[in-house]
């Protein structure tokens, strides 16, 4: 694993900005990844292209992870600058009725660690299965040599009351598959999907070792915008990183 993910991994303040598997528009993921690097994020999550990922090699030292449904696409993708790759970020799909079942995500898994078995990978549990599915089917991808769980389950969820009770609602399905899948497994958990500042916390009390944000940063009209948002999360990530380590005295 990249020494700089290790390293917030074991201090469980990882954040993760991502911009979307879909995403080729290299105008709006540039935007998105400077934001990341001027705000403080860990690592930045972008599509698996290699003409995008040598675009943003050059703006960021951020290490980059690919995201993509089709293995092969990762092996052009690194060799043009990425540090490591994510089956998943599943979102952006299922608004089309497509959806990813526990046996095709081990299928895929299987054949992108016979490409590339060293490289560190991140492979996303589908929010669709029940709780107790997805966490059979993360233990299953860890015994495949998946080295970071991803949770996710945000953009299915259309919170029926506003403000902050809104905003928990919209991270429940995330934030219960960080709880289960945490206490099952002895690699990283990234929460991800439907996360804010008041939820940041909370997933991290759930088990999870970091947290990947999206939307709530790349929809954003305006640079400043996106660097406010990031910096919110960072310093939620802070604050739980420092009230830990004194607790933990």
């Amino acid at each position: 694993m990249h020494p700089q993910l290790e390293k917030a991994f074991a201090q469980k303040n990882v954040l993760k900005v991502i911009s979307g598997l879909n995403n080729f528009d290299s105008a709006r993921v540039a935007a998105t990844v400077r934001a990341a690097q001027a705000g403080g994020a860990t690592f930045v999550d972008i599509a698996a292209e290699p003409a995008l990922v040598e675009n943003i090699r050059q703006l960021t030292n951020l290490p980059i992870c690919v995201s993509a449904v089709e293995p092969e696409l990762f092996v052009s993708a690194l060799r043009a600058g990425a540090d490591l790759i994510e089956i998943g970020n599943f979102d952006s799909f299922y608004a089309r009725g497509r959806r990813f079942e526990a046996l095709e995500v081990l299928e895929l898994t299987r054949k992108t660690r016979s490409l590339l078995p060293d490289i560190t990978l991140s492979v996303t549990v589908p929010h669709i299965l029940p709780l107790d599915e997805q966490v059979q089917l993360a233990e299953e991808l860890v015994r495949e040599g998946v080295n970071i769980i991803q949770t996710e389950g945000g953009t299915s969820i259309h919170p029926v009351h506003p403000g902050v009770l809104g905003l928990i609602e919209k991270a429940a399905p995330t934030l219960a598959a960080a709880h289960v899948i945490s206490r099952s497994i002895d690699v990283p958990v990234l929460c991800a999907s439907g996360l804010s500042s008041v939820t940041v916390p909370m997933a991290l009390a759930a088990g999870a070792s970091g947290v990947g944000v999206g939307s709530a940063i790349n929809q954003l009209d305006n640079d400043l915008a996106m660097i406010a948002a990031v910096r919110s999360l960072v310093e939620a990530l802070d604050r739980n990183w420092v009230r830990s380590k004194v607790v933990g005295r």
